[in-house]
């Protein structure tokens, strides 16, 4: 989940053209970034963006996918800020939660079909949202298992959510060096079209494996 900070407040300042405006600019870029991740945007809500990986096909890195997504979604709105704060226009500071686990996904209702996701992860990843803190990544202790091995987090400790016990929650701060862009990328998205997988045949994680290992030396 992502949403803006202050969004409301900016709602009462600039015509209902200009917000709408304004939000399709960032949920575009938000669409470029986490299509080469096989991340599914499920749907936006006001200023809130809810996006999944591993629907509706099983991804064995599902988590890390999200985690790198979210960075480019962070550090995009981070430059927006930056060029806009210069030349005195309205920017967004984005707030970002993240949880993983298990989900139901599918479609109901008998009209406006839409394709939609439920569950008690979908609700802890909205919850580390709300308590998160502009330009940052919340996410919950089962998704810092998932990933703590590829960035580098922070320990909030046990906080307050609603309607929940005290939760763990950690800070994504940054990618730990070492890891190979080009390989990481390949080997986290496969895709075809990834310089490293142009001519891979299959593109299961140990096959984008063996052919990143192959193609690096």
């Amino acid at each position: 989940f992502t949403d803006f900070k202050g969004f409301s407040k900016m709602a009462e300042t600039m015509s209902a053209e200009a917000l709408v405006g304004e939000i399709d600019y960032y949920f575009r870029a938000f669409d470029r970034i986490i299509k080469p991740f096989g991340i599914e945007k499920i749907k936006t809500i006001g200023d809130a963006y809810m996006a999944a990986c591993g629907v509706p096909v099983a991804n064995p890195y599902h988590a890390l996918n999200v985690i790198y997504a979210a960075m480019r979604m962070r550090d995009f709105c981070d430059e927006e800020a930056k060029k806009r704060s210069a030349s005195g226009q309205p920017f967004f500071e984005i707030r970002i939660g993240v949880n993983s686990g298990s989900l139901v996904a599918g479609i109901v209702g008998e009209s406006k079909f839409a394709y939609d996701i439920w569950g008690d992860t979908v609700n802890m990843a909205a919850r580390m949202e709300q308590s998160g803190v502009p330009g940052k990544i919340n996410v919950t202790e089962d998704t810092y298992v998932l990933i703590r091995d590829k960035f580098e987090c922070v320990h909030r400790g046990k906080l307050s959510v609603k309607h929940k016990d005290d939760v763990e929650m950690y800070f994504v701060e940054r990618e730990r060096i070492g890891n190979a862009p080009l390989l990481r990328e390949a080997l986290f998205t496969p895709d075809r079209e990834h310089p490293l997988l142009k001519n891979a045949v299959e593109t299961t994680p140990a096959a984008v494996q063996k052919h990143v290992n192959e193609s690096t030396g």
